[in-house]
């Protein structure tokens, strides 16, 4: 049976795996997913991984890109947002994941696992992003130049394909409709950083996560605060920023 959606209504919300060329280095990415049930728009974004604190960098770089959010959001039970599922629809979400939600104001639902169909655009999405922009080998310079080139094309898919259901509208026609349901962006974005405590070295240096970052001398002899971002860590001692540095994803 077909389905219809009220415009702002749910958004869905998914990753896939795909591999490219970044700095003449295969590599395989993480993208997110994420459409609007009715007017069926899409964003497509690549991520080293698929862990939290990517899950907040997608969100508030696809509120930003559609100018607002719907009043749900449709998940499957990934670790990054469930932390137990329980018989029927009941689930227990992640604390931070839970504080995100309540700053933008949706109320997250997770899937039955094994039920598919219950965020079926976006997974239809999936195959079809992969048939059109990943059938070819993509190279490119780095992740930024990546993501630019997927926004585009994004936009481009909206400008020239029909919506299913109203077929003499582009997808972005109605889109434009949608966009005064969805609700307004926060004038500040989510703060999604993923925090844990670390100890200086003698060489100044922090140790998270396969590597090693440099701090300012003033730190050395007392435990730090690491917030790790999607594309940054910042390492602080109380409100004292000791050191900020690209988010490195290799090792050593």
């Amino acid at each position: 049976m077909p389905l219809s959606f009220d415009p702002g209504e749910a958004y869905q919300f998914d990753w896939n795996q795909e591999v490219v060329v970044l700095a003449d280095v295969t590599t395989t990415v993480k993208v997110d997913h994420m459409r609007l049930r009715h007017s069926r728009i899409f964003s497509a974004r690549a991520y080293p991984r698929e862990t939290q604190v990517m899950v907040f960098d997608a969100l508030a770089r696809v509120v930003a890109f559609f100018g607002g959010i719907c009043t749900r959001g449709i998940y499957d039970n990934m670790t990054t947002a469930v932390d137990a599922v329980f018989l029927g629809k009941e689930r227990k979400f992640n604390r931070r994941f839970l504080q995100m939600c309540s700053h933008y104001l949706f109320e997250p639902v997770a899937c039955t696992p094994a039920a598919g169909w219950k965020k079926g655009q976006v997974e239809n999405q999936v195959g079809m992003a992969r048939e059109r922009f990943f059938t070819t080998r993509l190279r490119f310079a780095s992740y930024e130049e990546l993501n630019a080139w997927l926004l585009d094309r994004c936009l481009e898919h909206a400008r020239v394909h029909r919506h299913p259901e109203l077929r003499d509208r582009t997808i972005v026609d109605v889109f434009k409709d949608e966009k005064p349901a969805l609700m307004r962006m926060p004038s500040v974005p989510f703060d999604g950083f993923h925090a844990l405590t670390a100890f200086v070295s003698k060489a100044l240096l922090v140790r998270f996560n396969h590597n090693k970052y440099l701090v300012a001398a003033r730190a050395l002899g007392r435990p730090v605060e690491i917030n790790a971002y999607a594309d940054r860590v910042v390492i602080r001692q109380g409100d004292d920023i000791v050191a900020e540095h690209d988010h490195r994803y290799g090792r050593e």
